[in-house]
């Protein structure tokens, strides 16, 4: 572990000698100005004794000196240091004062320092996730995760460009002067004019206000609408920190079902006073709410006279040219409250999100801001609007977009390669995410271990259910975090910790290969015949075997994905090669057919690879 704490010695000449700490991350500079104020804190450099000069500090540290000097320099303006003339840098009388330590201010402990704090808390004691992600993620080979973001994605360059003109003199006249509950006007203006026509929502200035990330809009909504008489609903599986924030407020959860088409609009919506939804990209199942169920939300609100709380919260991954509107969008009485960030990949560097609604509600929601944390801070305004401005963040939305989406269908090919059996997945837009379904007898919070130890990072889905008993097969994988050409060997691992969790010796085939079609006999059922399957994301699959061996495959709810190969038989293995499915590599399989349906395991083990249905042509 670094040291922190600079160590001091004394030279032979008296000097005191300066030991540089070795913490990872900090420039020479850093770390010469950084041992030089320990060392006057600890009193090892006192107030008002001379400092080394540069040239004794640099031979002493083995530098330049002229790194010495800027460091210097610099704890010189900080008032850490002081000079005098024709004499040299001495330690202030004001910066030198030792740092007392912490038994000298607080006194003796108690036995039992927690014992004030019994009973003193006024509200329920929020729900923890049991779910943690391991603080040195970022060391795994094959983080297959959805709420990270590698570092190759951030956009560098561009955000210190926007930064450095947000910290100009003209800015900073600006930034401190009082601005009391407001934003920053041209933020608000790059979110009405940029980001929201995207999504076909139109606001004025008062009906926007920038947040703290969406998370803050969402606790401003929760708070200023539910109560212990409030009926909302929520999604299930669902968003878990939306649960919370709603159950602190006493509010009654309704758990409303989520299909592949979004949140399930019924008669149960009937008694709602709001209804949370995440219809872009639904969390955590990535379903996109069709256009006929959005209309049917929008017509259920008026009817029942309840209110929508919109949480578009990965509006920016959308690679299809004509992506559906926001419900926001799309009403015409206001009762739709909008929250969204400025960009996941942007988040932890902003932490900025935004609520569009009535001016009534920003009004409130503005209000109720400022008596918790003010507004968020103006200069990471000011830099976002001028990333907007300046034209980065189109810039970086559209290589973020062609990027996921390479990552998103390599994750799909790979799934579909090695997971076909075990996992279904619904069929999704866009996103970063797929929700999978392993055999009924895994456990996900073992396979979270078992992925673990061959460096592959996942999220069970446990927490996302209201439920007391949800589904313990179910997990989600995700390609922000993770380089595309690493996503195949990642989901071969986890196909590898999956089968290790959940074999079935009864679906396997023993190992002599018993009841398996051989030779001639595999030879004569596989000529001519035409395989019926789907794949693992749900779509339709046709495989035609001619005589001759040529192999022709057609996959899609429309047959648009097509592809060729060759089939041939090598001793007891039913072998095949497609041009760039299964990414053109040959696959040598067992083979069982029972009545219509035909079976492929592998050779060594047994285990079930596939199934499908056997159709003839002949």
């Amino acid at each position: 572990m670094a040291k922190r704490r600079a160590a001091t010695r004394t030279t032979r000449a008296g000097l005191p000698l300066i030991v540089l700490s070795t913490e990872p991350g900090l420039t020479l500079q850093d770390r010469i100005r950084r041992a030089v104020r320990e060392a006057v804190e600890a009193g090892t450099l006192p107030a008002g004794s001379r400092m080394p000069s540069s040239r004794v500090l640099a031979g002493q540290l083995g530098v330049a000196r002229n790194t010495v000097v800027l460091a210097l320099q610099t704890l010189l303006d900080d008032g850490v240091l002081s000079a005098r003339a024709r004499s040299g840098l001495y330690v202030a009388e004001d910066g030198g004062t030792p740092v007392p330590r912490l038994e000298t201010i607080g006194g003796p402990s108690e036995a039992n320092p927690h014992q004030a704090w019994r009973g003193r808390f006024r509200s329920a004691e929020i729900e923890r996730s049991a779910f943690r992600l391991p603080p040195d993620w970022q060391r795994y080979p094959f983080p297959l995760l959805t709420a990270q973001f590698d570092r190759s994605l951030f956009p560098v360059r561009e955000w210190r460009e926007a930064q450095r003109h947000a910290l100009s003199v003209r800015e900073m006249d600006r930034l401190t002067g009082s601005a009391g509950e407001a934003d920053d006007p041209l933020l608000i203006e790059q979110i009405r004019t940029r980001i929201l026509p995207r999504r076909g929502v139109s606001a004025r200035p008062e009906e926007i206000l920038v947040t703290a990330g969406a998370q803050q809009a969402l606790f401003l909504a929760t708070e200023l609408l539910a109560g212990p008489s409030t009926h909302a609903v929520v999604e299930e599986p669902g968003n878990p920190d939306m649960r919370r924030l709603l159950a602190r407020r006493g509010a009654k959860l309704q758990l409303q079902p989520v299909d592949e088409a979004g949140l399930v609009v019924n008669a149960g919506l009937s008694r709602a006073d709001i209804v949370y939804v995440s219809p872009s990209h639904q969390r955590p199942t990535a379903a996109t709410m069709s256009m006929p169920r959005r209309r049917a939300l929008l017509d259920s609100a008026r009817e029942n006279d309840f209110l929508i709380i919109e949480d578009d919260f990965e509006c920016e991954t959308h690679y299809l040219d004509r992506a559906y509107p926001a419900i926001a969008g799309m009403q015409t009485d206001g009762r739709v409250i909008y929250v969204a960030s400025l960009s996941r990949i942007l988040a932890p560097a902003l932490r900025l999100g935004f609520m569009v609604a009535p001016p009534e509600m920003i009004e409130a929601a503005r209000r109720l801001r400022t008596l918790v944390s003010r507004h968020p801070p103006l200069n990471n305004q000011r830099a976002a609007a001028l990333f907007l401005s300046l034209g980065h963040y189109d810039a970086v939305m559209r290589r973020l977009s062609r990027v996921l989406r390479l990552r998103l269908l390599a994750l799909r090919d790979a799934l579909n390669h090695y997971l076909p059996q075990w996992v279904a997945i619904p069929p999704i837009r866009e996103g970063t995410t797929y929700c999978v379904q392993g055999p009924p007898d895994l456990d996900s919070a073992a396979l979270l271990n078992e992925a673990a130890a061959r460096g592959v990072l996942i999220e069970p889905l446990d927490d996302y259910f209201g439920r007391a008993d949800p589904p313990r097969n179910m997990f989600r994988v995700g390609v922000t975090s993770i380089e595309k050409d690493r996503i195949r060997e990642g989901v071969a691992r986890l196909s590898e910790a999956v089968r290790a969790l959940t074999m079935d010796v009864s679906a396997a085939l023993p190992a002599d290969g018993a009841g398996s079609l051989r030779g001639p006999a595999l030879r004569k059922a596989m000529r001519g015949a035409t395989l019926l399957c789907r794949t693992v994301y749900g779509d339709p699959c046709t495989i035609e075997l001619a005589p001759d061996g040529a192999m022709s495959g057609r996959a899609g709810a429309d047959g648009e994905d097509i592809d060729t190969g060759r089939w041939w038989v090598e001793g007891d293995l039913w072998c095949r090669q497609w041009t760039s499915w299964a990414y053109g590599e040959v696959s040598r399989l067992r083979v069982r057919i029972t009545g219509d349906r035909i079976e492929w395991f592998r050779p060594e083990g047994g285990s079930l690879v596939d199934a499908g249905v056997l159709a003839r042509t002949d």
